[in-house]
């Protein structure tokens, strides 16, 4: 069994489930999920993947909570537990080469672990129940909009985070830009952030621009899924958004991303673009 720790936000549980989910299928044995974190934490960091249709095992071996049971996390380690951390932020090589048995902890950010089982991975993060009323509505708009372009603008906690920063409307213009080029047609952009007057009121970019803001911090699966749903992609310096325009399947999807992903210079992750998206 390898077991995979949980935390973060949704974007980055979906970047840990999936490179567990590889590795796991690469020894040929089940994924656990350790979600103590996630069960501890609540509100934006919450277990967020139950919604999907995962593939876990329902009765994981979890080693002792290192912070609930420091002293038997130290034994259990002593003892060989099998620990693998993440080296660094880009593709760590090792974890690909992790034993049954192992325990991994990671943000994992690199489409590089879970490239090889993609079609697994989609089909895995999956939503299992219907979307409401309303994002039905916007997600069949969408699906029959042949421009349709989504355009994500993180907030929130992004503007008291100092190692990431968000990205500003020269960002905006120059990623429309770029997709606008390799489309060769004017996109019609769906927005979606988690402050979306605040895009209303001061995002003006040189296309027509619909912002979906019905869904609240409990639905963000829902503009997941719409976020998918449009062909082609302008994301931010965001995981939340990297999976929304993952998520797509098309193979002729455009994809425009910002070449420099946190705000702190000292943390860099070469390996977070797909090497089909366009660095911005």
């Amino acid at each position: 069994m390898i077991t995979q720790r949980l935390f973060g936000g949704l974007g980055n549980q979906m970047f840990q489930y999936a490179t567990g989910r590889a590795v796991a299928a690469a020894r040929g044995v089940p994924l656990a999920l350790d979600t103590r974190d996630t069960d501890r934490r609540g509100g934006h960091n919450r277990f967020a993947l139950h919604r999907y249709a995962i593939d876990v095992a329902s009765d994981p071996a979890l080693p002792p909570d290192r912070k609930g049971r420091p002293l038997r996390y130290a034994a259990w380690r002593a003892m060989g537990g099998r620990l693998l951390r993440e080296a660094g932020l880009g593709f760590d090589p090792r974890v690909m080469q992790a034993p049954d048995g192992s325990y991994l902890h990671g943000y994992f950010q690199s489409e590089r672990y879970f490239a090889g089982i993609a079609d697994t991975i989609r089909r895995d993060l999956t939503l299992t129940e219907p979307l409401s009323f309303e994002s039905a509505a916007w997600q069949a708009r969408i699906a029959q909009d042949p421009l349709a372009v989504s355009l994500h603008v993180r907030r929130g906690d992004y503007l008291s985070a100092g190692n990431h920063g968000t990205c500003d409307a020269a960002y905006y213009a120059r990623a429309l830009q770029a997709v606008t080029d390799r489309m060769g047609a004017r996109p019609r952009l769906y927005a979606f952030s988690d402050d979306p007057d605040w895009v209303r009121d001061h995002l003006h970019l040189d296309a027509e621009m619909a912002v979906v803001g019905h869904n609240g911090p409990d639905a963000g699966h829902e503009d997941l899924a719409l976020m998918s749903t449009c062909r082609h992609h302008i994301v931010a310096n965001s995981t939340f958004s990297w999976w929304g325009a993952w998520l797509n399947p098309r193979p002729d999807k455009v994809v425009a991303a910002p070449a420099v992903w946190f705000a702190a210079l000292a943390q860099t992750n070469h390996d977070i673009l797909p090497d089909s998206w366009i660095a911005v």
